[in-house]
């Protein structure tokens, strides 16, 4: 069983994964008699990052992001942590197979899937544990044309709203969620959901992509990104006011929810905010090692080995890849970082069937050797698996089954 709250195990003084030619070389060893491709979770880099987040969160309530996790054992542990609460979910399909044991689950996106509303409307519990997300009446229309209201329990409901930057001169600059993004446009959906019976509103949802998702301390662009995400954090935290100044009377809501892993400094200053999201950084992907406020341990990780040697500086493993979400750049690709100094080729990158590598250490790689690979976010890695084998110390301790090896598939 993973437990994060053993003390006897703390985070050493001096990180060993700083250190790379101890801590891989130490994965390598303890994981040797698996068959690749083999995934790993390290127990107290893991730890360390559960910790940090909580730290960088000010104090402010976590919801753990399932989508950028996908292990039941690691949300159990974490959530066992004090300062950690409730889950946010990706899909309704995922959200009642958690309710069986949680109690507190909000979906992040909206959903129209009518067999998992039907089971919804079926089950008094989930209903009481799960929040659907909405952000247009339509939604509510297909809520209730699978099952009117009066034939149904009141389902939990909470507003998605737009939190990027909308700048006159640089246009939309985040993702493309919400339609709705004033807190005129916020008041009147709230006051139509609350005049529909079997709805409640409970909550808010405002997630920054443009600061919580982008590193603001790597490449030539790093100054621009940084001015842009000054201009957002401080055009958010007033929006973000008059939004709560204006829902707040309509219904009393039970939670504020905002930021990400990348952003927590800035959802924790927030005073509108009753809770943030993180996910991504307990895992420690790598598209998080380009920000200045923080670098969290590689606490995941996947190696592949090598099977072929097509020239003499080339060396291409099977299998490797494993894309993250968000454009076709080498940020979403694994990385290679052991050996150091492997690349993969440009008009190759990673592929699902072979990774090509070359570089300074690509000459010593033989037939049968291992190379390690950080995920860029988290959750893409439990697609491809079946369990994450825990590590401590030198030795594997447990396995953790991912959804993926507990027979779910979710999208």
């Amino acid at each position: 069983m993973l437990d994060l709250t053993d003390e006897m195990s703390p985070t050493p003084v001096a990180p060993e994964w700083e250190d790379h030619a101890r801590y891989w070389p130490r994965l390598s060893a303890a994981t040797g008699h698996l068959p690749a491709p083999v995934a790993v979770i390290d127990r107290e880099a893991l730890r360390h990052n559960a910790m940090d987040l909580l730290v960088r969160s000010g104090g402010l309530p976590i919801r753990v992001a399932s989508k950028s996790v996908r292990v039941r054992a690691v949300l159990d542990a974490v959530l066992a942590l004090p300062g950690f609460r409730g889950i946010l979910a990706f899909t309704l399909a995922e959200a009642l197979w958690l309710a069986e044991t949680h109690d507190d689950i909000v979906i992040g996106y909206p959903t129209v899937d009518r067999a998992s509303l039907a089971r919804l409307f079926a089950d008094e519990q989930a209903a009481q544990r799960i929040t659907l997300m909405v952000d247009d009446v339509v939604h509510l229309d297909l809520i209730d044309s699978v099952a009117a209201p009066g034939s149904r329990p009141e389902i939990r409901v909470a507003i998605d709203v737009d939190a990027s930057l909308r700048s006159p001169v640089l246009g939309h600059i985040g993702v493309r969620r919400s339609g709705l993004f004033s807190a005129g446009e916020v008041a009147a959906f709230a006051r139509r959901i609350v005049s529909r019976p079997g709805f409640r509103l409970v909550g808010l949802q405002m997630y920054d992509a443009q600061i919580a998702g982008q590193g603001d301390n790597a490449g030539p662009d790093a100054p621009l990104i940084r001015a842009v995400q000054a201009m957002s954090r401080s055009e958010l935290r007033d929006r973000r006011a008059a939004i709560v100044a204006a829902t707040a009377p309509i219904a009393p809501l039970e939670f504020l929810n905002g930021g990400g892993t990348g952003s927590l400094e800035f959802t924790g200053s927030d005073e509108s905010l009753t809770e943030a999201s993180a996910g991504s950084g307990l895992l420690g992907g790598h598209l998080f090692d380009g920000y200045r406020s923080f670098r969290p341990a590689p606490a995941a990780a996947f190696a592949f080995d090598v099977v072929r040697r097509p020239t003499h500086d080339i060396a291409t493993v099977l299998g490797g890849g494993w894309i993250a979400s968000g454009p076709p750049l080498a940020s979403r690709q694994p990385l290679p970082v052991w050996p150091e100094g492997l690349r993969t080729l440009p008009r190759e990158a990673a592929g699902e069937v072979q990774t090509p590598l070359q570089g300074r250490a690509a000459t010593g790689l033989g037939v049968g050797d291992r190379v390690w690979f950080r995920h860029a976010k988290s959750g893409e890695a439990a697609e491809r698996i079946d369990s994450y084998h825990l590590v401590s110390a030198d030795e594997v301790i447990d396995e953790l089954p991912t959804y993926r090896g507990e027979g779910k598939a979710f999208l």
